[in-house]
């Protein structure tokens, strides 16, 4: 039986290949304006290639800042760095609390919102499942039935007790993990975001591995806005579907193509849903979400993959300024109802949901419109 281990280093080269890829488009997006000055870094971050470029007279130091504000975030949240606070808050699971950072703090309380909005489709407790399957690492296999009915029994948002005056972090039962992988990214590009702007600098791309943030417009003087490339999932001879444009916004996509292995001619993606402990499967290859903040749009694109377009659709309805493009496996595409999309790509056909959109009670998401 062969498998397709996605190593560190294949996993490192896909992200080359996906930044290559953005970058060139994003370039396209400058046809008629090439004397503009502008300044590109790239670095390896939170697993995936990070390109950050700013546009006019902007000071160096402030590509050098972004990225080691980044690197703090990591150092806090990456469940995989033993000294991370996240790593000491699952060490001491079921044993006592941790005191953690105020940003990680937030980031877990975040979280919480996110599951309690989406149903639990969203679940930062999701940790036993992510190493039982272990698709970012050296050996995945699909695991027994009932090692994964074990982990599911330690999935539970609602055992994590927060003390917001103590800044203490508590995993109810040992065995229990977090992993704040579907929302730490999107933090980071907000973070990264808020320095760009700091230090003055008034139009920017920020894009940490398929976590796209367009500073102001790409051309003040017209209002015309950036374009940002929705990737092909199923990487064809268009590495582009389609287009969709804003400014001072975030593109945030969860798909099937961007970690997984295969066995027994099965392909196993890294979306798990909390409900089955499998990857999602619903007819859905990718969900791409814009909003406002980055951390928010990486979450919903989560928990709308893993809900399906119906619930999935019906959530990022009812969470005010987000919008979403649902990508299926039979090369359909449907959006919400403000969603700004061009297609592109003709072998791809977009389905009109007006007047037919799915009657998903709003109750199912009471709390959609709160904000911490």
């Amino acid at each position: 039986m062969q498998k397709h281990q996605p190593t560190n280093s294949v996993h490192r080269t896909m992200c080359l290949l996906y930044a290559l890829i953005t970058v060139l488009m994003l370039a396209s997006c400058l046809k008629g304006s090439s004397r503009e000055q502008y300044h590109s870094r790239t670095q390896f971050a939170m697993n995936t290639l990070c390109t950050v470029i700013l546009y006019g007279e902007a000071n160096p130091d402030v590509h050098t800042a972004v990225f080691a504000r980044i690197d703090e975030i990591e150092s806090r949240m990456n469940n995989f760095l033993p000294d991370s606070d996240i790593s000491r808050i699952n060490a001491a699971a079921g044993i006592q609390p941790i005191t953690v950072h105020e940003e990680v703090f937030f980031m877990i309380k975040r979280a919480k919102y996110f599951a309690e909005i989406s149903g639990g489709a969203f679940d930062p407790t999701i940790g036993p499942l992510v190493s039982l399957w272990g698709v970012t690492t050296e050996n995945p296999s699909v695991p027994e039935s009932g090692e994964i009915n074990n982990a599911l029994s330690f999935i539970n948002w609602n055992d994590i007790t927060l003390d917001e005056e103590a800044l203490t972090v508590f995993l109810n039962r040992r065995g229990m993990s977090l992993d704040l992988g579907a929302i730490a990214k999107g933090y980071a590009a907000d973070e990264a975001v808020a320095l760009i702007k700091a230090a003055g600098v008034d139009r920017a791309i920020v894009d940490l591995g398929g976590n796209v943030f367009t500073v102001g417009m790409k051309d003040v003087q017209t209002q015309t806005p950036w374009n940002v490339g929705l990737r092909n999932p199923f990487q064809g001879k268009s590495p582009h579907i389609g287009i969709i444009s804003g400014g001072d916004i975030t593109v945030v996509t969860s798909g099937v193509d961007q970690r997984y292995f295969e066995e027994g001619g099965v392909r196993y993606h890294h979306l798990f849903s909390p409900f089955d402990g499998y990857p999602a499967q619903n007819g859905l290859v990718s969900v791409t979400v814009t909003a406002a903040v980055s951390a928010d749009a990486d979450a919903l694109s989560t928990a709308a993959f893993v809900l399906g377009y119906e619930k999935g659709s019906a959530l990022i309805e009812s969470y005010d300024g987000a919008e979403a493009i649902f990508v299926f496996d039979d090369k359909s595409i449907r959006k919400t109802s403000g969603a700004s999309f061009v297609l592109r790509d003709e072998t791809f056909h977009l389905v009109s949901d007006e007047g037919s959109l799915p009657k998903v009670s709003f109750a199912l998401f009471p709390f959609a419109q709160q904000h911490l």
